[in-house]
């Protein structure tokens, strides 16, 4: 059993993720600034569908490989050789699915942009396994210095075909080009084998597992995809690139906060499923320590979304920041139940967390069918937010009602103190929006985070809540905390 804490893997993988943070803003905001609302349009669409063959290639045969701790070297090595078949099985079909597409969006374009991506298709696929051995193995280290390397390598690479003109194209080779760097530094990184007849049994062995995995997976997606399919094709491609980028900027601070921590969760994790006291203990400090930390990002995003808009992304894309300041209600709640699925995960039961990605699904593919009704981008953010919020409830209450069997209502007590922070930190952020006019956009933004800091502060020594943050700094200053 490894020694790794939570903490320490945290630590380690904060630094690749901040790390690409850091990056990835400044590669978006040159980007943006090169390439056309109608260009991001164009590749948000098509994504849908390289996000949808990346649940197929994966089948959930990944964390499969990670919970299971009784799998061989050999079995292992199965597994992989299976993936490889599946690889270029699933690259040669989304070439052939290049002619729907250009047909259903009336744009040829999408023929030679589906038959570059195929190449992405294939490396994705192919990477499946060995990212899931590196995890398994606890390669943290390994994993955060792989990906600022290719962060950085991409991005690169992507500015200078914007910048000579290669439009869309430069996105597309963008995820080509990811893909292949991460291909070669995993086959340096694994010792995996590939068996041109490998093992059906071995396939078997994580079936049970892996299936209600994919399974989550792909009715996940769904609940995430169907605003963009929708909107790009009633709507068209500048408003889906203008609803694609306000949800883009929402989901910074969710997937840049939180999946510094949900990646290694199931990994330590796992090495205790059958204490369920152990997990549920470990996984309520997480939650805490991610709802006040989601509670002021969530109103700051919220207070200066026109800011963090135009700083980012550039005037051109003020059309965004309606859709991205709805949108960024949700943050608080998706920062807490982003970890969900890694303690499901850890505790072996994907099958409970395959039933509420169902009840999920339904609940917010009907929203944004609500929203898409009404013709307007801002309503689907409505909608989509109200959807968000709602997965909070249900994903926790198969978690902690059915998956650990302790009472929701108790749970839900925990975060009673960081709603009624986000209240106060909404109501001051509202009439702010309207009275607050600073013409240079930096100082305004540094203005309002500076309002919503201290009235944040004030809130947490009233309602005694800092004790839940102290647990981010090392054991010595903590000591001698205030």
């Amino acid at each position: 059993m490894s020694t790794v804490s939570i903490k320490k893997a945290t630590l380690i993988n904060a630094v690749s993720k901040y790390g690409k943070v850091l990056m990835n803003l400044v590669f978006t905001a040159v980007l943006s600034r090169l390439l056309s609302p109608n260009d991001y349009g164009v590749v948000a669409i098509v994504t849908v569908f390289t996000s949808f063959f990346n649940i197929l290639a994966d089948m959930g045969l990944g964390s499969a490989v990670v919970q299971n701790k009784e799998l061989t070297d050999d079995e292992v090595n199965d597994i992989f050789s299976y993936s490889c078949y599946q690889g270029i099985m699933l690259a040669v079909f989304f070439c052939i699915l290049s002619v729907p597409i250009s047909f259903f969006y009336k744009n040829k374009v999408y023929l030679s942009i589906c038959s570059i991506l195929s190449v992405s298709v294939l490396f994705n696929t192919l990477n499946m396994i060995p990212n899931a051995v590196l995890m398994k193995n606890k390669k943290f280290v390994t994993v955060a210095i792989r990906n600022i390397i290719s962060t950085l390598v991409t991005g690169g690479v992507t500015i200078l075909l914007a910048f000579i003109g290669f439009k869309y194209y430069a996105l597309v080779l963008q995820s080509v080009t990811s893909a292949f760097i991460l291909f070669l530094w995993n086959m340096k990184s694994v010792n995996l084998k590939f068996h041109l007849k490998y093992n059906k049994l071995s396939i078997k062995k994580v079936m049970g597992f892996s299936t209600y995995q994919f399974g989550y997976n792909l009715v996940n997606y769904f609940s995430r995809n169907t605003d963009n399919l929708l909107i790009g094709k009633l709507m068209g491609n500048e408003s889906l690139a203008y609803y694609s980028k306000g949800y883009t900027l929402m989901l910074y601070p969710v997937q840049n906060l939180t999946f510094v921590i949900s990646p290694v969760l199931h990994p330590i994790l796992s090495d205790h499923q059958n204490d369920k006291n152990y997990i549920y203990n470990k996984y309520i400090k997480v939650t805490k320590l991610l709802s006040l930390l989601g509670v002021f990002v969530s109103a700051f995003c919220f207070f200066s979304s026109r800011e963090i808009v135009l700083i980012v992304f550039g005037n051109q894309w003020e059309a965004s920041v309606l859709s991205f300041r709805i949108l960024s209600i949700s943050v608080w709640s998706q920062m807490v139940s982003s970890t969900a699925g890694s303690v499901f995960q850890s505790l072996g039961k994907t099958k409970l967390m395959f039933n509420s990605g169902i009840i999920q699904m339904i609940v917010t593919v009907s929203m944004i069918i609500i929203g898409c009704l009404f013709g307007k981008i801002e309503y689907v953010a409505f909608f989509v937010t109200f959807g968000l919020i709602a997965k909070f409830f249900i994903e926790f209450f198969f978690l902690i009602k059915k998956a650990f069997e302790f009472k929701f209502t108790y749970f839900l007590k925990n975060f009673l103190p960081d709603l009624l922070i986000f209240v106060v930190l909404i109501a001051v952020s509202v009439p702010g929006i309207y009275y607050i006019n600073i013409s240079n956009i930096v100082i305004s933004a540094l203005v309002k985070l500076a309002i919503i800091s201290v009235v944040y502060i004030i809130m947490l020594l009233i309602l005694k809540q800092t004790n839940y943050l102290f647990v981010i700094l090392p054991k010595k200053l903590r000591k001698h905390k205030v």
